[in-house]
């Protein structure tokens, strides 16, 4: 039997992107074999332990730097045979020699239709500019914030709508929905550049 492609996650809070990926792909079309977080109580820690997932944390302050810190995050994802990277609300920029050594194999899921509100904030940046329609975008990471080439987008109109908690709300089942799909491409090797734009990519059946 075939070794399933092998998935780290980088975590920082909640989880509950991961927790979909566990539930979706998780021993049969991926494996999870790695959840790391910046912060020691993220819950996203515990749905891991729990689906029998191997844990690290990795805390800021007790690194040198950041360079440092991504160098041991790397290490760690590398010694699980991590294949695919994913950034699963991971609210940290990672360093450059961290994107070279994953390059075209990190996946972020983003609260903004980008290139629109990118960073922190995307949520509160879209409603503070009064904006109709929302959403959710997947796409590869470089070394740019937000930047990388876009692999999913999902729209949702929510006119009127200016409290960032209903929006996040309704925007994560498209967040549910279009990371799967993204990983399910990257791990399976479908994905491709668009020849005619270096900022789109295509995923293939």
């Amino acid at each position: 039997m075939a070794q399933l492609p092998r998935i780290g996650v980088l975590a920082s809070g909640e989880g509950t992107n991961l927790q979909t990926l566990l539930d979706t792909l998780h021993g049969r079309e991926v494996d999870v074999v790695g959840v790391a977080s910046d912060k020691p109580q993220a819950r996203a820690l515990e749905r891991a332990a729990a689906a029998g997932v191997q844990t690290a944390v990795f805390e800021r302050g007790a690194f040198a730097d950041r360079a440092s810190r991504d160098l041991a995050i790397a290490q760690w994802l590398e010694d699980q045979g991590v294949q695919v990277v994913v950034l699963a609300g991971y609210m940290a920029i990672l360093d450059v020699a961290f994107i070279d050594r994953f390059r075209d194999r990190i996946v972020n899921v983003h609260p903004s239709l980008l290139p629109a509100f990118p960073g922190v904030r995307a949520i509160e940046q879209a409603v503070d500019h009064g904006v109709h329609v929302f959403g959710v975008t997947v796409h590869l990471v470089d070394e740019g914030v937000d930047t990388g080439p876009i692999l999913l987008q999902r729209a949702v109109e929510l006119p009127g709508e200016t409290d960032p908690a209903r929006v996040h709300a309704a925007l994560r089942p498209l967040e549910h929905e279009l990371l799967p799909r993204a990983v399910r491409a990257l791990a399976a090797g479908t994905v491709r550049r668009d020849p005619a734009n270096p900022r789109r990519t295509v995923l293939g059946d």
